[in-house]
C-alpha cells in the first residue's frame, strides 16, 4: 500500500512540474532492484535540469538512506543535471533541498523535518525560476 501512495506523489510531482513548465519524466525503474540507482523524476525547462528523489509522509519527519542520496547525486552529476530531493508532508505542497542542505543523522542518513520543510524549503515556482525568496543572504 504504501509503494502505491509513493508512486501516486511521484505522478503528482510530474503534473506539478509539468504545470511549470518543465518536461518531466517518471523513472519507473526507480526503487525496484535495478542495476543502476535512478532518481524518481527527471525535469528540465531548458535552463535548468533537475535528478529529484521524491518522499512524502504523513508524519513530521521524513528519512532518507545515505545510499539513496548519494546514488542520487552521482546520477544527477553523471547525468548534468540539479540534485535535489523533494518531500511532501500531508496536507502541505512539494518543498526541495539541494542534499547538502539536509540534517545528516548520527546513522549517516538524512532527515528532513516538516518545520524545517516550510520554513526554509525551495518550492515549486522558485524550482522553477517563477519567483524568488528573499533573505537576508540576498542583500
Amino acid at each position: 500500500m504504501a509503494n502505491r501512495k509513493g508512486e501516486r506523489r511521484e505522478r503528482e510531482l510530474v503534473n506539478r512540474l509539468d504545470e511549470h513548465g518543465f518536461a518531466v519524466m517518471r523513472a519507473p525503474a526507480s526503487g525496484s532492484a535495478t542495476e543502476r540507482e535512478l532518481p524518481d523524476v527527471l525535469a528540465g525547462n531548458g535552463s535548468v535540469f533537475y535528478a529529484i528523489e521524491a518522499k512524502s509522509s504523513g508524519g513530521d519527519r521524513i528519512y532518507l538512506t545515505g545510499e539513496e542520496v548519494e546514488s542520487l547525486v552521482f546520477f544527477a552529476r553523471n547525468f548534468g543535471a540539479k540534485p535535489r530531493i523533494g518531500v511532501r508532508f500531508d496536507r502541505e505542497d512539494w518543498y526541495f533541498f539541494h542534499p547538502a542542505d539536509l540534517h545528516v543523522t548520527d546513522g549517516g542518513n538524512y532527515r528532513i523535518k516538516r518545520e524545517t520543510a516550510l520554513s526554509s524549503g525551495t518550492d515549486i515556482a522558485e524550482l522553477a525560476g517563477e519567483s524568488e525568496k528573499t533573505t537576508l543572504t540576498d542583500y
